[in-house]
């Protein structure tokens, strides 16, 4: 920022804005001036464009690796249910008609501890796809 010859301008803040901007002069122990100066001449310098585009590239390589990491958890989650159902289908034989009712009772009774467990596991935190290799 040259010194010299200065020319007054005057303009109009949002009352949050210009709360925020005397709040940081005060805590920084400068002008107001001075920090609206250092803000337009970063803005309106050539290379501006250029960091707020490196700022905005790494927060999209940010999201980019979150979302490579979600898309990878699905995966194994729809894995694991392909894997049991295939896995039950196989191993259990169909029932006779009479013994359907109790089956179907014990399957909301199992269901019911399973979404229990469920609950559990999720408040603690362990997810499964922590204990599968990346």
């Amino acid at each position: 920022m040259k010194q010299g010859i200065r020319t007054k301008h005057t303009f109009r803040l949002p009352p949050a804005l210009a709360s925020h901007l005397a709040d940081y002069a005060a805590r920084k122990r400068v002008s107001q001036a001075g920090i609206v100066e250092a803000a337009l001449t970063s803005f309106l310098s050539p290379d501006g464009a250029e960091r707020m585009e490196a700022a905005f590239s790494r927060r999209m390589d940010g999201v980019l690796r979150r979302l490579e990491q979600l898309d990878r958890n699905i995966e194994v989650g729809n894995e694991a249910l392909a894997l049991f159902v295939r896995f039950w289908l196989t191993a259990n034989p169909p029932l006779p008609d009479a013994a359907i009712p109790a089956a179907q009772a014990k399957g909301k009774e199992r269901y019911d501890a399973f979404v229990e467990a469920l609950a559990r596991r999720l408040d603690t935190g362990h997810r499964l796809i922590d204990g599968v290799r990346h």
